[in-house]
């Protein structure tokens, strides 16, 4: 690796005011959303344009120089934590949004571009993009294909992979390719399914075709308290079970809710342990119709208080809250790790019963919001920094329950991916001949392992690594430091 004679070739290309080589400029790359991971990258580069990082992924791998890109730094797995030898490569500048075609509800933006703005450019023409993570109003579409993004509303809509038809990317190399189109059928390997959700191992893709759908007629949105927790997890499974498929199934639970009220003002109904938000949307009549069948399913689930949305308001302020859920969690405590696994819907109460189990046995207060119609839990584990050994409990408890989500059947991510944080998990649920695959794939694109070094993989060099957690060859119960 020679990083003076990749940098002096990048600079040759860029001009030298989107080079940043100082300390308090490389401070703000240091972390993504996952702060407990933090190192300071030998430099950040701006690109404005494919050309520009054509430029630096060729200079990067020519002397094989680690590089990540990155967008707005949403990610809470570590997954754009810089590489202590290498560059960041910062995706913000290149934020257009290249083209809106009604006619065939499709939209090509750059990689920078922001998720709810292109909602918004769309707007005018009846039509949105689907895919609404928690951070929509300030992550990127190309952090979102890096992990697959999904958000509120895949239950009924799917994740980033059902909405990608077309990518340009820069390979590990510097070459760029085109994959998919603007089609949804499309004739062979389907590479940009390989793509999305690859955690930038496989390239930087620079440009996305998206799918934009029309906007609802109308919604209606209800907010159910409940005594328990499970209450509410068992109202999932009846509702999901009835043949129902609202846009939204979320959950909050106590905790989560006094944030909220306490961050943005949300209401909540009084006595309540936890809210099942359900939102019907589509057809008018047919919005009609299947509010009638949720309100029989709700009124038999047993709730304390059921509040209804009137108005477009009304609705909002209910979403205000619970996309406020993870950044309120700040008002309740100083830190806290925002785990990421799945279970099977059938298993959400079990779930939630041993993750609650495991606060009071570690006396670590869990605040629970998740997407309850896929089963993508959200445990937010909170801790104080300040304390000696804290952020390690908390990191040992955030290892077990991703371990208890595996024991149930379920997955170690539904969408934050598995980056920096979860790496040590992978082959709880992978083979070793998966695994073998995975990186043979890896491999064949980049075999000197430039394009985001150190993530995914459990043997992955990650001189950063602070996590505690479960290693997945050792019995229940047991931590090693990785």
């Amino acid at each position: 690796m020679n990083f003076d004679a990749a940098l002096d070739e990048i600079r040759r290309a860029l001009p030298a005011e989107r080079i940043v080589l100082e300390a308090g400029g490389l401070a703000a790359f240091e972390s993504d959303g996952l702060t407990a991971f933090a190192v300071r990258p030998r430099a950040v580069v701006v690109p404005e344009s494919e050309a520009d990082v054509v430029a630096i992924v060729t200079a990067c791998a020519r002397h094989r120089v680690p590089y990540v890109a990155r967008g707005s730094g949403t990610s809470l797995s570590g997954g754009s934590l810089p590489h202590q030898d290498g560059i960041v490569i910062a995706l913000n500048r290149m934020n257009a949004i290249l083209r809106i075609d009604p006619r065939e509800r499709i939209a090509v933006v750059q990689a920078g571009a922001i998720n709810l703005a292109l909602s918004a450019k769309a707007a005018p023409h009846g039509l949105y993009y689907a895919p609404d993570p928690s951070s929509q109003q300030i992550c990127t579409i190309g952090g979102n294909v890096a992990f697959n993004s999904g958000g509120a509303h895949c239950l009924k809509y799917g994740m980033t992979a059902n909405h990608v038809l077309g990518l340009r990317v820069v390979l590990p190399d510097g070459t760029v390719e085109s994959l998919g189109g603007e089609s949804c059928e499309q004739v062979g390997p389907d590479a940009v399914g390989l793509f999305v959700g690859s955690e930038g191992l496989l390239g930087i893709a620079t440009e996305v075709t998206v799918r934009l759908l029309p906007k609802p007629q109308a919604f209606h949105t209800v907010l159910a308290g409940y005594a328990t927790l499970e209450q509410a997890g068992d109202a999932v499974t009846r509702i999901v079970g009835s043949g129902l498929l609202p846009g939204a199934l979320e959950i909050m639970d106590r905790l989560s809710m006094d944030a909220a009220h306490a961050a943005v003002g949300a209401k909540y109904p009084a006595g309540c342990e936890a809210v099942l938000i359900v939102e019907l949307d589509g057809a008018g009549d047919w919005v009609d119709v299947e509010r009638r069948r949720l309100e029989r399913l709700i009124a038999d689930s047993g709730p304390v208080e059921v509040l209804i949305a009137d108005d477009a308001d009304e609705r909002l302020k209910i979403w205000k809250g619970r996309k406020s859920a993870f950044s309120a969690v700040g008002r309740l405590s100083p830190d806290f790790i925002v785990q990421d696994g799945v279970v099977p819907r059938t298993k959400l109460a079990e779930a939630l019963r041993g993750i609650s189990a495991m606060s009071r046995e570690t006396g670590i207060r869990v605040a629970n919001v998740f997407h309850a119609g896929d089963g993508n839990l959200h445990p937010l584990i909170m801790y104080d920094g300040r304390e000696p050994g804290a952020l390690e409990r908390a990191e040992e408890l955030a290892g077990r329950i991703v371990a208890l989500c595996v024991d149930l059947g379920g997955s170690i991510t539904g969408e934050h991916g598995v980056g920096m944080e979860k790496r040590q998990f992978l082959s709880r649920m992978f083979s070793e001949e998966d695994i073998a695959a995975m990186k043979r794939v890896r491999h064949s694109l980049d075999p000197d392992e430039i394009s985001n070094r150190g993530k995914v993989f459990p043997d992955a060099e990650a001189p950063s690594l602070r996590m505690y957690g479960l290693h997945p060859l050792e019995a229940a119960g047991q931590v090693s430091r990785l």
